[in-house]
């Protein structure tokens, strides 16, 4: 897959990431929280996430 080189992506562990460099494969992502308000980092990911 093409890389999109306006997402970057450290998680090579994704079904999506790029393998050859660091970035993500979709043309976008959904951000998702875990919380009804998300205040820090730690309350968002990326629901696009898939196990390669």
């Amino acid at each position: 897959m093409r890389k999109n080189s306006s997402i970057g992506c450290s998680v090579s562990e994704c079904k999506f990431h790029s393998k050859d460099e660091n970035f993500c494969t979709l043309d976008k992502i959904e951000v998702v929280k875990h919380s009804q308000k998300a205040d820090t980092v730690e309350h968002t990911d990326c629901g696009s996430f898939k196990r390669d």
